[in-house]
């Protein structure tokens, strides 16, 4: 009797959840709280961080919209060198995409590098701090999602580099209950990696 007391509560929650994600303003100001802004000014190099690609070779909405941040950011003389994160996780290097992208847009391959080893956001500020490093490159603008911008920056500051946030800004959620039901589910997302990022110590 008292598991199916607490399976109906758990029920209950998750039904109150649902319906203030979807029909509430609380997804939206949860994600304006946790966001960052961009703060553009001329750097070393620009770094535009993983998020996502498919088997065929085709850049999800967030992989896509950071690159081309970079790429205007490149456009605009803010840096002479652009990073492309992004791993290789189905045969497909996410970097490697975004670069051929970059190029054919034309983009010269000397400005361009390329880190496809790193899984985690931990990862890709310890492997592309140390390649900057090692070309003297100290000033970074940062290229994420402004969520995830947060953790993002002081994982890059913790391996010695000065980072200006460049934030590529995720589709607004509106009024639709479907948008805001995603802004919700990936502000959680990301908040739990902060949790996680902080007990682990990383953070």
């Amino acid at each position: 009797m008292r598991w199916e007391r607490l399976w109906q509560s758990v029920g209950l929650v998750g039904v109150v959840v649902f319906f203030v994600s979807a029909f509430s303003p609380l997804p939206n100001a949860l994600y304006r709280w946790s966001a960052s802004s961009s703060e553009v000014r001329p750097a070393d190099a620009i770094v535009v961080l993983g998020s996502s690609v498919g088997e065929n070779g085709v850049l999800d909405c967030g992989s896509l919209q950071r690159a081309v941040r970079g790429m205007t950011l490149y456009r605009a003389s803010e840096a002479p060198l652009i990073v492309f994160s992004g791993p290789n996780l189905t045969g497909v290097s996410e970097a490697e995409v975004r670069a051929e992208l970059a190029r054919a847009l034309g983009i010269p391959s000397g400005a361009i590098l390329v880190e496809d080893g790193a899984f985690t956001t931990r990862e890709e500020a310890a492997r592309i701090g140390a390649t900057l490093r090692g070309r003297n490159l100290r000033r970074i603008l940062l290229v994420t999602d402004p969520q995830h911008m947060r953790r993002a920056r002081v994982l890059f500051e913790r391996v010695g580099l000065q980072v200006l946030a460049a934030t590529a800004e995720s589709p607004d959620s509106g009024a639709a209950p479907e948008g805001r039901l995603r802004t919700m589910r990936e502000t959680l997302v990301e908040l739990a990696a902060r949790v996680y990022y902080r007990s682990a110590g990383y953070l």
